[in-house]
């Protein structure tokens, strides 16, 4: 049973993931036509087999179906390499991210981050008054994991978190540096890893840290159907850990994912590796496309390994961005502190050739 203080700290969240929300939303007159390349959103949605899968089970949506949870989390987990106690499923992974906060950040426990990263971690933890302690990255724009080490043992304990590939700057951080970081964990302290942008890296450098969970480490890790899969409206994510760890986590997850939303990862599951190589290989060659664009025009841009990437306009983002919501392309947020550089999500061909022509209007005025 939650404690009264720990609902204040839930009731934190919600408030703080609403005003992240509003943050990412483009503000302003938005000109007809707008294309979206904002939320690391994949354009082609749900595949066919989740779609019939959805429109089978909304009949049905007039009960909870509790009794489909289990077998549920036992496919997913399986999916991983797992058992069903050694995962957590969530509202995207936001949720699941929340639950780490809440679990292994306290007072004398910090929540130790990369910086830039995915804010919502380091909003929740600030809204929980727990202490955000923030570490730069290298200059390959990696999560500078032996800081992070030696901030987390002069704390006496936390929780380390960073994205890898990293939100926003598309980077990878390699392997031996996440083993290295996993491998010498001070006392007390937890990695979260999130990877929400895994399978689309083609990088040799990057390897999930799931292996580490299943050697039974102090590390989280989390995934979401929010990107690659293409579900981010239907919310579904989950985190993979020892389960002391998920035991820890689980009283702060707020109830089970829609129905609805279980039958369409079920059936993204059943053809999973064809769906995740053929979406990889598509997004990737339009990536591509949007690099040699800018390495034609000399803009220096961040070698990306994700669905986004980082363009360095040596401008204020804000301003840049508005200029291209006036001509109906609406881009990332700003993430400070690298307000010169333009966080663009890969969208459709169609997408980022129009981004490319309206992209160069703005940038050579």
């Amino acid at each position: 049973m939650l404690t009264r203080r720990q609902l204040a700290a839930l009731g934190a969240t919600v408030l703080t993931e609403a005003a992240l929300a509003q943050r990412a939303a483009v503000t302003g007159p938005i000109p007809p036509g707008t294309i979206w390349l904002n939320a690391n959103e994949n354009p082609d949605g749900p595949p066919k087999a989740s779609l019939e899968a959805m429109m089978k089970v909304l009949p049905m949506a007039g009960r909870y179906h509790y009794q489909q949870f289990r077998p549920f989390y036992s496919t997913l987990a399986a999916s991983e390499g797992l058992d069903a106690s050694q995962i957590l499923v969530g509202a995207g992974s936001s949720e699941v991210l929340q639950c780490a906060i809440h679990a292994f950040t306290g007072p004398g426990r910090p929540l130790i981050a990369a910086n830039p990263t995915y804010e919502s971690p380091m909003a929740v933890a600030e809204a929980a008054n727990r202490q955000v302690i923030r570490v730069g990255l290298t200059s390959a724009y990696a999560a500078d994991v032996k800081k992070m080490v030696a901030e987390a043992d002069k704390a006496g304990g936390g929780l380390i978190y960073f994205c890898n590939p990293n939100n926003p700057t598309s980077t990878v951080t390699s392997k031996p540096d996440v083993n290295w970081l996993i491998d010498n964990l001070p006392r007390n302290t937890v990695a979260l890893i999130d990877e929400a942008y895994y399978h689309f890296s083609e990088s040799p450098n990057l390897e999930s840290a799931v292996r580490r969970v299943k050697e039974g480490r102090g590390v989280v890790v989390s995934r979401t159907f929010s990107k690659i899969y293409g579900m981010a409206g239907l919310r579904a994510g989950y985190v993979c850990a020892r389960p002391d760890l998920i035991e820890k986590m689980t009283p702060f997850r707020n109830n089970v994912i829609s129905i609805v939303t279980v039958h369409a990862v079920l059936a993204a599951l059943e053809n999973a590796p064809a769906l995740l190589a053929e979406r990889k290989a598509k997004y990737n060659r339009i990536r591509a496309g949007v690099c040699d664009f800018l390495k034609s025009k000399n803009v220096p841009y961040i070698d990306p390994h994700a669905n986004f990437m980082m363009i360095d306009i040596k401008r204020d983002v804000r301003t840049f961005a508005g200029g291209l919501l006036a001509k109906g392309v609406a881009v990332g947020r700003p993430f400070p502190p690298m307000d010169g550089f333009l966080r663009v999500s890969i969208g459709s061909a169609e997408d980022m050739e129009k981004f490319k022509r309206v992209f160069w209007e703005v940038y050579s005025a």
